[in-house]
C-alpha cells in the first residue's frame, strides 16, 4: 500500500506546490510509481505539471463527492511513474456542498483508499488554509511533510498548524505523523537564512530534513513550461536537491 504524504503549511507561499510537483517528480525519476493529488483550488499543482485546470473535467473535487470514480480522474504526465488527480476552480465550493455530509472529514480518504495499493507514494497538495480540504488531506494522509520558509516569519503560525495536526491526531487520525520540515527558499548569502536553519534544527531536531531547498532560478522558472524542474533542467541546483529529499524520503521510510 502506498504512502500518503500531505505537504501542509497555511501561511501562503512557502514552497508547497513546487514541493509537491518536485518532490513526486523525483520519486517517479527514481522509479517509484507516484501520484500527486491537488487538493488546492488555485490548481497551481495541476497547471504545474502540464495541464489546463479549465480544461479539467473530473477532479478531486468530483471523487470526493461520489460523482465519479478516481481512477477515471487520473491523468497521466511525462513522466512514466507520475500520475496526478487534478484540481479546478469548483473546488472552492467543496467546502460548503460538504458542510451537511455525515462524516465529511473523511471524504478524501474514502475516494483515495481504493487506488492507494497502485502506487508507492501519494503526495497531497494541499491549500494554504485549515478548511475542510486540508483537514480532509490530513486525514487521508499517513504523514505531513511542513516547508519552512528561510525568511523573517519563517516559524510564524507553525504553533497552529502544529495544533491542527494534535486534534487530527487525537480525533480523526491516530496515525498521522510528521514527516519533517522541509527549509525552503534557502539564500545561502543571507544571514537570516542561516539563522533560521539554526532555530528550526535546534526546536525540532531530527524533524528537520538533512536537505534543504534554495532559492533557483530553474527552480521558479519551471511551472511556466508546465514541467517539473528535473524535467526542465536536470543538473539546476533545484532539481538535485528535489532528487535529495526524494532520497532522503525513501530511506527513512524504508
Amino acid at each position: 500500500m502506498g504512502k500518503i504524504i500531505a505537504i501542509a503549511n497555511q501561511k501562503g507561499g512557502v514552497g508547497k506546490t513546487t514541493t509537491s510537483i518536485n518532490l513526486a517528480a523525483s520519486l517517479a525519476a527514481l522509479e517509484y510509481k507516484t501520484l500527486v493529488v491537488d487538493a488546492d483550488p488555485q490548481a497551481n499543482a495541476t497547471s504545474g505539471l502540464g495541464f489546463d485546470p479549465n480544461e479539467i473535467e473530473n477532479s478531486i473535487y468530483e471523487c470526493m463527492i461520489g460523482a465519479c470514480e478516481v481512477a477515471d480522474s487520473i491523468l497521466h504526465t511525462d513522466l512514466d511513474y507520475l500520475h496526478l488527480l487534478p484540481s479546478h476552480i469548483d473546488l472552492v465550493g467543496a467546502e460548503v456542498e460538504m458542510i451537511n455530509l455525515e462524516d465529511r472529514e473523511i471524504k478524501m480518504k474514502e475516494a483515495l483508499g481504493v487506488i492507494t495499493d497502485s502506487y508507492d507514494y501519494v503526495i497531497i497538495d494541499c491549500s494554504p488554509s485549515l478548511g475542510l480540504i486540508t483537514v480532509n488531506s490530513l486525514v487521508a494522509a499517513d504523514s505531513v511533510l511542513i516547508p519552512v520558509q528561510c525568511e523573517f516569519y519563517a516559524l510564524e503560525g507553525l504553533g497552529k498548524l502544529l495544533n491542527t495536526i494534535k486534534i487530527i491526531q487525537s480525533r480523526l487520525n491516530e496515525n498521522l505523523q510528521i514527516e519533517g520540515l522541509l527549509m525552503t527558499m534557502y539564500d545561502v548569502r543571507l544571514r537570516l537564512s542561516n539563522q533560521v536553519v539554526e532555530d528550526v534544527r535546534q526546536h525540532f531536531k531530527q524533524l528537520a530534513f538533512d536537505t534543504i531547498i534554495p532559492r533557483n532560478i530553474k527552480l521558479s522558472e519551471s511551472p511556466s513550461f508546465g514541467k517539473p524542474v528535473i524535467t526542465h533542467d536536470v543538473e539546476s541546483k533545484g532539481a538535485k536537491s528535489y532528487l535529495n529529499l526524494a532520497k532522503e524520503i525513501i530511506k527513512r521510510n524504508s
